[in-house]
């Protein structure tokens, strides 16, 4: 969460500052971990079960405090997990796939819509390919305790490489 809250991502990087775009970053920061994670045996994947648990009941209390009402909060958590899941397989491909194109694509199409530009996209790209590097070579037991170590975000300035964001799982 810390990581995806950083400004430069919607101050330099061109993610919109919305409720959607905030989803987005959550979800492809979620998404980089729970990629090391399912590394990481029986255990990483408990944990990735788990933040995979707290990310969505956060989603529901969040939901509430905006004055969702309680009869719709479960059908937006479940298109937002069938959203979550559909972004996934999306990043999987473009991390598996040669270049940044698919991957370019997926986060155009996810985190920037119809405003989308292309240089915004690729330097997320760029940033993506770099986080999951720097996270495979975590130590997966630092992940499981909540010692994620990122990149910094695309043009932020003041802020070291490897900022480490946290959470307990």
């Amino acid at each position: 969460m810390t990581q995806a809250r950083l400004p430069a991502f919607y101050l330099h990087g061109g993610v919109p500052d919305t409720v959607e775009g905030r989803f987005e970053m959550v979800s492809l920061h979620a998404f980089l971990v729970l990629r090391r994670l399912r590394a990481g045996g029986d255990e990483g994947r408990a944990r990735g079960q788990r933040l995979f648990d707290v990310l969505f009941d956060d989603m529901d209390q969040t939901l509430r405090e905006m004055g969702v009402g309680d009869l719709s909060v479960g059908k937006k958590i479940k298109a937002m997990a069938s959203s979550f899941y559909g972004r996934i397989g999306a990043y999987e491909e473009g991390l598996r796939s040669e270049g940044d194109a698919v991957l370019t694509d997926a986060l155009t199409r996810n985190v920037f819509g119809q405003s989308a530009a292309t240089a915004h996209a690729a330097m997320l790209a760029g940033y993506v390919r770099r986080c999951d590097a720097a996270l495979a070579s975590q130590p997966v037991g630092d992940i499981v305790a909540g010692r994620a170590v990122f990149v910094t975000p695309p043009e932020e300035t003041g802020i070291a490489d490897g900022l480490v964001a946290g959470i307990e799982l």
